[in-house]
């Protein structure tokens, strides 16, 4: 029995039993070392007779070793690999050196989640995951990713993790249960299961003072006292012999030790595979043979089961290794290297930690443990290999190079501020221009995504310079994404003419290249607003590219991109689906996340609000699991504006959470998009209010997000009686429409002329812009339009003729779920002398997000499995969300599913 620790052990119980009944869940148990964080997950193990158990722990030699926690997790599973959808068999299977390939680490991720919901199908599966802060992190984030996702798996997964350790365990979105001290009668019981003898009141209340009531402190430090102290008989020593620590406490044990003995236990302390054969043989490499093993074993300070070695806790690990001299823990390394002859691995981290000056054998070794890693998706590991080899490396162009590798890597790892750093240091010795131009890049990726726009644009526009004389190709493609991110009002202190660093294709040049061109070009034209030609060259990229299959990582964000500036909503639509549903056939979750986001700013101009929060709401734990806390702050920002179109009070909550992702994350690239959402969403919060509501419909940036919220601005201006206002931004529309012909702006462009006009030149301008929504997809412009045609009709005592339009208006704001409008709408149609009679049409608007996107996605025919794939969540958990949708919209199967008229 554990003393003590009765609501630690219900709270664990409480995740047992709720997995036992299909609702998994995952728990962080968290304390000082000593504090009895093992002691509990043992106490589970025993309790989980009926559970499958699974467990791994983290070793702090082990961190630089990609996926090693996780393939000693899973090993008992990997015969069910082959079960799994061959992405995710194809990932998982390389990440945990159980098949040749490379590995996508977020279809490993997802592969880790089914492979356990699979074996949870059988019986409830209980992982336990201990010293949680020395996991390597590939196999950290593998198992966070797992554990934010069980919902309806018959799987608990518990954590434990050391506080005030150098290396903590971060995982802020995971229940935790604190482990803290005992005292009185059950720091009495502890050592009464430890010492042969009872132990005075008043000595326990001492003990557990000097100790802060941690149940190790307190066995080690009563270890020392004599029978007559810890009876009370004599006085406790002064100080207590354990003012050191727990630590202090086995580092005395362990010089009691012969010198053979002391060596071995090193040894231990600094082995990762917990072989004893491995062990022993480096052991005896420093000559300590078997009378040293039993003689560290005799002292308590380390176990042995069959091949199977552990130390007594892992704080004898750190306090041996830290004790150790800089020689003596370099022989024991030495000795591990030579004893791991068939670990290439492991062999390689020993060598790199024996080796004190350059050696180019260790760097070659570790640079095949840094291929290796990287292309199981370690690429956190593969940073480490690399940088560990750049400083074993003779300074110049190779360790420059390696530098640059283990950069690039710690990015693909979600680590920008390890990144950065290594990026900086590769600068100082890289000048290969196609080298130096690709670590610029990646300087500027990291840089507009989690720092500064500008500053990512500059280093972009470096990186053209220096690919211009060496690689024209590269160069076209970065002048392409550097002008981009001009578009979008990037700044740099340097005044280069991209243009004419890459020069016109030639007319017989590969498609790809024309189209790259014709970006490029185009790019540059909305940086200074020429609006014709910037229409121009967009238009000639999509001709050349429209018979093209769309394969290209680069062309095809950039042609999103392109649509967005001109307000091409068809096509944006379009290529946004197309690279959605490549990414989720493939797995590639940062692209899922990039095509969720941008698609969604289309569908809220277009009206498709609810696909536009299905996909807001989706993106949200996938940006999440990228590292980059900063990313949520779009789809976040999505949400906002959507519910604040709709009327929905949920935007105030949303518009929070912006604001503080932006006060402790910077936003890099999509901060003018999540500004100007904020200030639309809290404009139209405040729409009751016309002077408020225009203090931040007057601060949207972005020419093409003042665009799509035109009519808002300019009618909040009419209205808080600012017509210079309301002028000027009319005025802006005219120059964009005249240039680009684009319907959406010349139908925007009507309606706030009709706004201003007097007399009777309001109706022309009404009709002008209905004829030209006609040819616009943006249904919530039409909307309005339509409200303020038949509001100006029914105010002339037209009412007969206003009904037709008010009607119009009232069904669009019904479609749209714009609850305000709709309101609206209704009030001025009875104004009119019509009552409205409400809609009864089939919609799924009880659904959830994530009820939407599998109900969507079963609708296409997927099976079970794949939309979990797509989705990034367990069959289980897609199975619980279809039978909800099935008990919501009344049907039986998915064939019936398929046939309803559904808005989703």
């Amino acid at each position: 029995m554990l003393a003590g620790r009765d609501s630690e052990r219900a709270k664990i119980a409480e995740l047992l039993d709720a997995a036992r009944v299909g609702k998994g869940g995952a728990l962080v148990v968290h304390g000082v070392a000593g504090a009895g964080k093992s002691t509990l997950l043992t106490d589970a193990t025993e309790s989980a007779q009926d559970m499958r158990v699974l467990r791994t722990s983290g070793v702090e030699s082990e961190s630089p070793l990609a996926f090693a926690a996780l393939q000693r997790l899973l090993w008992p599973l990997t015969s069910r690999l082959d079960s799994l959808p061959p992405p995710q068999r194809d990932a998982l299977g390389a990440a945990l050196g159980a098949a040749p390939g490379e590995g996508e680490r977020f279809l490993a991720y997802l592969g880790t989640l089914t492979l356990l919901a699979e074996a949870a199908e059988e019986s409830p599966v209980l992982v336990i995951v201990d010293d949680a802060h020395w996991l390597d992190d590939a196999s950290a984030a593998a198992l966070l990713f797992t554990a934010r996702r069980l919902q309806d798996e018959r799987v608990a997964l518990v954590f434990a993790a050391r506080d005030g350790d150098a290396r903590q365990f971060d995982a802020p979105d995971v229940p935790t249960l604190a482990v803290g001290g005992v005292a009185g009668a059950d720091a009495a019981a502890i050592l009464g299961t430890r010492l042969d003898q009872d132990v005075h009141q008043a000595v326990v209340e001492q003990l557990v003072t000097a100790t802060g009531g941690n149940p190790l402190a307190l066995v080690e430090l009563a270890g020392q006292l004599t029978s007559d102290q810890l009876s009370g008989r004599a006085p406790l020593p002064d100080p207590l012999p354990l003012t050191g620590g727990v630590e202090r406490a086995f580092l005395d044990r362990y010089r009691r030790l012969s010198d053979p003995a002391q060596r071995l236990l090193l040894v231990a302390a600094t082995d990762d595979t917990a072989r004893l054969t491995v062990v022993s043989d480096a052991a005896r490499l420093l000559g300590a043979d078997e009378a040293a093993l039993d003689e560290v074993e005799r002292a308590g300070l380390i176990r042995t089961d069959n091949d199977v070695v552990s130390l007594y806790h892992p704080l004898v690990r750190s306090a041996i290794y830290s004790a150790a001299t800089t020689a003596q823990r370099r022989a024991a390394h030495r000795a591990l290297a030579d004893a791991l002859s068939g670990d290439p691995d492991r062999r390689a981290w020993h060598l790199a930690a024996a080796a004190d000056r350059p050696d180019e054998d260790v760097v070659a070794a570790l640079d095949g443990v840094a291929e290796r890693a990287a292309a199981r998706g370690g690429h956190e590991a593969a940073s480490a290999a690399w940088a560990r080899a750049a400083e074993l490396t003779v300074g110049g162009e190779d360790r420059g190079r390696r530098l640059f590798s283990a950069a690039a890597s710690a990015w693909l790892g979600a680590h920008p501020a390890r990144a950065a750093a290594l990026a900086q240091s590769a600068a100082d010795e890289v000048t290969d221009p196609v080298l130096r131009a690709r670590l610029l890049t990646l300087q500027g990726q990291i840089e507009w995504n989690t720092r500064s726009l500008d500053d990512g644009y500059d280093f972009i526009v470096q990186a053209v310079q220096s690919a211009a004389g060496a690689d024209p190709a590269m160069a076209q493609q970065l002048a392409m994404l550097a002008a981009a991110l001009a578009g979008f009002g990037a700044r740099s202190p340097r005044q280069v003419d991209l243009a004419a660093l890459v020069p016109e294709p030639e007319p017989d040049a590969p498609v790809r290249t024309r189209a790259a061109a014709a970006l490029l070009r185009g790019f540059t034209a909305t940086a200074r607003q020429d609006w014709s030609e910037a229409a121009e060259r967009f238009r000639a990229a999509f001709t050349l590219l429209d018979a093209e299959p769309l394969d290209d990582h680069v062309l095809q964000p950039n042609l999103g991109v392109a649509a967005f500036l001109i307000d091409d909503d068809e096509r944006g639509l379009r290529l946004h689906e197309q690279q959605l549903t490549a990414a989720r056939r493939t797995g590639a979750l940062t692209m899922v996340e990039h095509a969720l986001t941008r698609g969604a700013q289309f569908q809220i101009a277009t009206g498709a609000w609810a696909q536009a929060a299905n996909a807001a709401t989706e993106a949200l734990p996938l940006t999440a699991s990228t590292g980059h806390p900063g990313l949520t702050a779009l789809p976040l920002a999505e949400l906002a504006l959507v519910a604040a179109l709709r009327g929905d009070e949920s935007a105030e909550e949303h518009l929070a959470s912006v604001s503080a992702i932006r006060e402790r994350h910077a936003v890099g690239i999509a901060e003018p998009l999540v500004d100007d959402f904020a200030h639309w969403a809290r404009g139209l919060r405040e729409s009751t209010q016309p002077a408020r509501a225009l203090h931040h419909l007057e601060q949207i940036r972005s020419p093409w997000i003042r665009r799509m919220a035109a009519i808002d601005r300019i009618e909040t201006a009419a209205r808080a009686d600012r017509r210079d206002l309301a002028l000027d931004w009319v005025g802006e529309l005219e120059e964009f429409a005249a240039a680009s012909g684009v319907h959406a702006a010349t139908a925007a462009l009507a309606h706030g002329r009709a706004v201003l006009a007097e007399g009777d030149d309001a109706e022309e301008h009404f009709r002008a812009a209905l004829e030209s929504h006609a040819g616009s997809l943006r249904r919530p412009d039409r909307a309005r339009t339509e409200l303020a045609y038949g509001e100006h009709l029914r105010r002339a005592r037209r009412r007969v003729d206003a009904r037709a339009h008010l009607r119009t208006a009232l069904t669009l704001f019904e479609e749209l779920g714009a609850r305000s409008w709709v309101e609206r709408a209704t009030q001025e149609l009875r104004a009119s002398g019509e009552t409205a009679r409400k809609r009864d049409v089939s919609t799924a608007t009880d659904l959830t997000a994530q009820e939407r996107n599998v109900t969507a996605l079963v609708r296409q025919g997927l099976s079970t499995r794949d939309v979990a794939a797509q989705l990034f969540v367990s069959p289980r958990t897609v199975d619980f969300h279809l039978r909800n949708v099935f008990s919501k919209l009344g049907v039986t199967s998915r064939s019936e599913l398929a046939a309803l008229a559904l808005d989703l």
